[in-house]
């Protein structure tokens, strides 16, 4: 612009933009503006129609609605235009994903694998606190920024900002889940614990449900614990507390027959309860166990019996196990597990409840939502006096 008007070291402009401006319509339109506003602003416009009289005497000048469809568009181009923050999101998740799926590559159905199987669940949840971490100052530079320019000047409302804060989130981190999910769910090969094709697509889809919704989740929840704070690490403190707390609680590391009864309110509160449960038991039921050979337990059978006749009522009565050679006589080698089912209920894990536990964990995103909103208007909003008329 300055070389263009002359006023930078070097040019020169070829027309004066003084006389330009003088003679251009847009000036003329300028001047019959201002007369038009000089008239009917200062003796009152009698026309008004009810319409304008409520949006002259609102707060703001649009509406609610509008203001959240305005700031959610200025939101995603400012993710878009500025994009450290979903670099780091992403490139945290494909390399953490990775590096467990890869870790538990092509888990097998012996006894180990299961469990393998089952801390790769648990390591997936492990991410909480470093994506949560990544978005606190995010967040808390974009509220700082809202209340010290747009609220004071009345822009727009702190509800249009929290509403767009939560819109603009949620499709990021769908992505981040579906991410994460194909990267993950293929390499530990949860696929091929599927006894039916039908199972395949049903599991397979369930499980990108849950590993979208844990994403939402830690965005939900980083949303609620930065809303009332001013400083981002005392809702990153916060965090990490609960966090613990849901983990130690969730039933994989103390099962909820072995905790103390004071405790078992964690279990029952605990949103990683039913993500785990529900996740876990997807992934992994309704298929077999092969024991791999160090995993037998060895037991000589009586002179004259064979494996099944001495072992073949506890097996009954026990309902699971199997015998590698049912009719040997010399040494009996018995796999206390023969299916995942079983396994599953040793850590209280149902496949029957798959579907509820997902709907659970989804109820917990919107609580935390709503918290979130709450929190915001409790600590952030400044409240009107009693007294003020």
């Amino acid at each position: 612009m300055l070389e263009v008007v002359g006023a930078a070291p070097g040019s020169h402009a070829n027309q004066d933009y003084h006389e330009v401006w003088l003679k251009s319509e847009e000036r003329t339109k300028v001047i019959e503006e201002l007369n038009h506003m000089e008239q009917t602003l200062s003796t009152g416009n009698n026309n008004t129609d009810a319409s304008d009289e409520k949006e002259a005497h609102s707060e703001f000048a649009t509406s609610i609605s509008y203001q959240c469809y305005l700031v959610t568009v200025r939101l995603f181009q400012q993710y878009w235009r500025t994009p450290s923050y979903l670099y780091s999101k992403f490139f945290l998740t494909i390399y953490s994903e990775l590096f467990i799926g890869f870790t538990f590559f092509k888990a097998d159905h012996s006894l180990q694998g299961l469990q393998n199987q089952m801390l790769s669940v648990f390591m997936f949840t492990v991410l909480f606190n470093p994506v949560l971490q990544q978005y606190l100052p995010t967040y808390t530079r974009q509220r700082d920024l809202y209340e010290a320019r747009e609220r004071p000047s009345r822009t727009f409302s702190w509800k249009a900002f929290i509403i767009s804060q939560i819109i603009v989130e949620v499709p990021w981190n769908i992505l981040a889940g579906t991410v994460a999910y194909f990267i993950y769910y293929y390499p530990v090969a949860f696929y091929r614990n599927a006894p039916t094709s039908q199972q395949l697509h049903e599991r397979g889809a369930l499980f990108w449900l849950f590993a979208t919704a844990f994403y939402t989740y830690i965005g939900s929840f980083a949303l609620m614990v930065a809303a009332p704070f001013e400083v981002a690490g005392n809702g990153g403190n916060l965090a990490s507390l609960f966090f613990t707390m849901a983990l130690s609680f969730c039933g994989t590391m103390v099962t909820p027959e072995l905790m103390p009864r004071f405790w078992i309110f964690m279990y029952r509160v605990s949103p990683l309860t039913y993500f785990i449960d529900g996740a876990l038991s997807t992934a992994v039921a309704n298929t077999y166990v092969k024991c791999s050979p160090y995993e037998y337990v060895k037991m000589i059978p009586p002179v004259g019996k064979t494996c099944q006749e001495y072992l073949g009522t506890y097996l009954t009565n026990a309902g699971t196990g199997y015998l590698l050679d049912p009719n040997a006589t010399d040494t009996c080698s018995l796999c206390t597990v023969s299916d995942t089912n079983t396994f599953l209920s040793s850590v209280s894990s149902h496949y029957s409840k798959r579907w509820r536990n997902w709907g659970i964990f989804i109820c917990y995103i919107a609580i935390n939502y709503i918290f979130a909103v709450f929190l915001y208007w409790l600590c952030r909003v400044p409240k009107k006096s009693r007294m003020a008329k």
